[in-house]
């Protein structure tokens, strides 16, 4: 009598696309052997963006927006307060668009310094190395479902350079001396270009004091 075959277990959580979760599970946990095969995939933007990079990125956006104008948070001499829904909403809008802008933008400033630091000057592979690094810090995005809390997604930027500087060799063809100097120019330029781009978020939606709704006490 033949067996039927026994259909492997389904190990990705539910409603995660099994590519994206595998992706998000080897870029954390073994980024080394992991950036080998993100350089040899096809190097279509179009695709990254439908499969990996919308989704990620809208992990802070709506996060924060649970966090500030839902849930509301506490400070000093401030006092219980919550960001009024409408604005709130307005605001995870922009943030996610200039999210979406600015991986593009990263990706853009470290192909033009491609060339400075002995590395290829290509788009496609430069927005994989900013996709693939920055996804502990959209991951660590949950944490503005408490307020307080969102302070600690500084170490999973950490994090995240630290992907980068794995990443950069096999993705830009970086030779092992211009890691670090490419990594830091590259830093350095791209702190400039966010502090602009959240000067604009803040004048596209700004937030009175006075807009501030005292948030209800249990």
């Amino acid at each position: 009598m033949e067996i039927p075959p026994v259909p492997p277990p389904v190990s990705t959580a539910p409603g995660i696309p099994p590519a994206l979760q595998a992706r998000v599970v080897n870029i954390l946990t073994k980024p080394a052997q992991e950036w080998p095969v993100i350089a040899g995939e096809p190097r279509d933007i179009v695709g990254l963006y439908r499969s990996y990079i919308v989704i990620l990125a809208a992990i802070p956006a709506i996060c924060s927006f649970i966090g500030f104008s839902v849930f509301g948070m506490s400070l000093p001499l401030v006092g219980s307060f919550r960001i009024p829904l409408a604005t709130g909403l307005a605001n995870m809008a922009v943030s996610y668009v200039l999210g979406l802008v600015g991986v593009y933008v990263a990706a853009l400033v470290i192909a033009k310094l491609g060339p400075t630091f002995q590395s290829e000057s290509d788009v496609a592979q430069a927005l994989k190395l900013v996709a693939y690094s920055w996804t502990p810090g959209w991951l660590a995005g949950v944490l503005s479902l408490i307020p307080a809390l969102a302070i600690l997604s500084l170490l999973a930027a950490l994090y995240g350079l630290y992907l980068m500087y794995l990443g950069i060799g096999p993705l830009m063809k970086t030779p092992a001396e211009k890691k670090i100097p490419y990594l830091v120019v590259s830093i350095i330029v791209l702190l400039v270009l966010f502090f602009v781009m959240g000067a604009i978020a803040a004048a596209v939606t700004p937030i009175a004091p006075s807009a501030l709704v005292p948030r209800p006490t249990l």
